[in-house]
C-alpha cells in the first residue's frame, strides 16, 4: 500500500507532531509487506493509529512518542502459529530505532511485548497509557459488525495452511470467548467505554452465545 509520511496532518504521527525519522520508514514499511498478511499488515497499524489520535485529543497521552512507536512497530514481525512475534518486534524496534535520540527504547518495547497478553491482562496489571494503547490495538473487537466479521475471516485467512481447519477453528473460538467471560474485554475506562459492548455483541455473534 501507498504510505504518504509526509502529509501534515497524516495519521502516521505521534500526538505532539513527532514523525519516524525519513531513513526509519522504509524498512518498516518492508516489514509489513513481508511476509504478506491479511489482516497483520500496515493497514491495521493506520487503524490504530486513528485510535491512539483520538485518545490523544482526550484523555491524553504520558509518553505519546513512545506510544507512537510502540504502534508502529508493534506487528511489524508477524508469522502465523510463531509464538514470538511480539518479543522479535520489540527486538527490530531496538535495532532500528537505538539511533534515535530522546526516546525510552526500553518502554518502547515493554510495549510491543504486552501484546502478547491480550486477554490475560487485568487493568490494575498494567499503567494508563499501556491499558489505551493495548485497547487501541483490540478496537477492532468493537467496530461495527461488518468490519469485525472482515478482520475475523482475515484471521482466518492467516492460519489457513498454518494449521488444520479445525485446530483453528477450536482455538479461534476458545481465545473469543475466553474474551467475552472476562469482566473487563477492554483495560482503560476510555476503551471500555467506547467498545465493551459492541465488542461483546461481536463476540457473542462469533462464538454462538448471541
Amino acid at each position: 500500500m501507498s504510505i504518504d509520511w509526509t502529509s501534515p496532518d497524516s495519521l502516521l504521527r505521534s500526538a505532539d507532531g513527532w514523525l519516524l525519522p525519513e531513513q526509519h520508514r522504509e524498512a518498516l514499511t518492508h516489514a509489513y509487506q513481508h511476509p504478506p498478511r491479511a489482516y497483520h499488515q500496515f493497514g491495521h497499524v493506520l487503524e490504530v493509529l486513528r485510535h491512539y489520535q483520538e485518545m490523544a485529543a482526550g484523555p491524553g497521552w504520558q509518553q505519546p512518542r513512545e506510544v507512537y512507536l510502540a504502534v508502529l512497530y508493534h506487528d511489524a514481525i508477524y508469522q502465523p502459529g510463531r509464538s514470538d512475534n511480539e518479543r522479535r518486534s520489540a527486538g527490530l524496534a531496538r535495532h532500528e530505532l537505538a539511533d534515535v535520540p530522546g526516546i525510552d527504547l526500553d518502554r518502547v518495547c515493554e510495549l510491543i511485548t504486552l501484546t502478547a497478553r491480550h486477554g490475560s491482562l487485568r487493568p490494575q496489571d498494567v499503567d494508563a497509557d499501556a491499558a489505551r494503547f493495548l485497547d487501541c490495538d483490540m478496537a477492532i473487537l468493537g467496530t461495527e459488525a461488518a468490519a469485525f466479521d472482515h478482520y475475523d475471516a482475515a484471521i482466518a485467512e492467516e492460519y489457513a495452511g498454518v494449521v488444520p481447519g479445525f485446530v483453528y477453528r477450536f482455538k479461534r473460538r476458545r481465545f473469543l470467548a475466553g474474551l467475552l467471560a472476562r469482566p473487563r474485554i477492554y483495560l482503560s475506562d476510555d476503551g471500555h467505554a467506547r467498545w465493551d459492548a459492541q465488542a461483546r455483541a461481536n463476540l457473542r455473534r462469533a462464538t454462538g452465545k448471541g
